[in-house]
């Protein structure tokens, strides 16, 4: 039997069809970890790089980061030689640091319980989500991942959760899109989805709110606003 919260804070607008997860900062906690990794090789290649200008880059496809990056840096900063070595920095951090995001494996779980398909909209690489992934075990969970490469187009674009769409046979305003980002919600929101944004290193501002569905704090809300609708405590509008 679930275990539903009798006070629940997220109430979602119709039950949805299929659930889309972005990736980096909502499944994992991969932000904190490209956040250190970036900062850690700018400081140590003698560069100063704001706080700021790496949270603009989140949820953004990794070219555009690279053109926010090359825009501070200038452009005879050696980008190519920074991108490496983060990345290597990154992946250092990654093998003995990545961690779930709290609540992963218990929706994961009750979305399979109700039947409720679901899917993977990242900006990363498929090989990367294949790492994140099966270092938790999770690999077989997700049967749909759009990542980079699937699309022309990247977040804030629609397009990846749109593909997402199309790969799950469901219409995207039927699919419920969990973001971390700003881009990502823009993203979704575009798509036509119900969105949910649950901040990992961004809080919601006005416009994010406004994009969404509701903000959660944790993904366990949003695990109880699905079997609280599921259970028929919600009329759909």
């Amino acid at each position: 039997m679930h275990d539903v919260d009798p006070s629940i804070s997220i109430r979602l607008p119709r039950m949805p069809q299929a659930v889309v997860f972005d990736m980096d900062g909502l499944l994992f906690d991969t932000e904190a970890l490209y956040r250190d990794a970036i900062l850690a090789t700018a400081k140590v290649l003698g560069q100063t790089m704001p706080l700021s200008l790496y949270l603009a880059t989140i949820g953004l496809p990794g070219e555009a980061t690279r053109q926010s990056l090359s825009k501070h840096f200038g452009t005879d900063f050696d980008l190519d030689r920074f991108w490496e070595q983060a990345a290597a920095t990154f992946h250092i951090l990654a093998t003995t640091e990545l961690r779930l995001k709290p609540g992963v494996v218990e929706l994961i779980g009750s979305l399979e319980d109700l039947d409720i398909p679901f899917a993977i909209a990242t900006s990363s690489r498929h090989h990367d989500v294949e790492r994140n992934l099966g270092l938790h075990g999770l690999l077989d969970r997700f049967p749909v991942v759009v990542a980079h490469g699937d699309y022309q187009l990247g977040k804030p674009h629609p397009e990846p959760f749109l593909t997402a769409a199309r790969r799950l046979d469901i219409a995207p305003a039927l699919c419920l899109a969990l973001e971390d980002s700003h881009n990502g919600v823009r993203s979704a929101s575009s798509a036509g989805m119900m969105t949910i944004m649950v901040p990992d290193l961004l809080v919601a501002t006005e416009e994010i709110r406004a994009l969404c569905v509701s903000v959660a704090s944790h993904l366990g809300e949003v695990r109880h606003a699905l079997l609280h609708h599921s259970r028929g405590a919600h009329a759909p509008a």
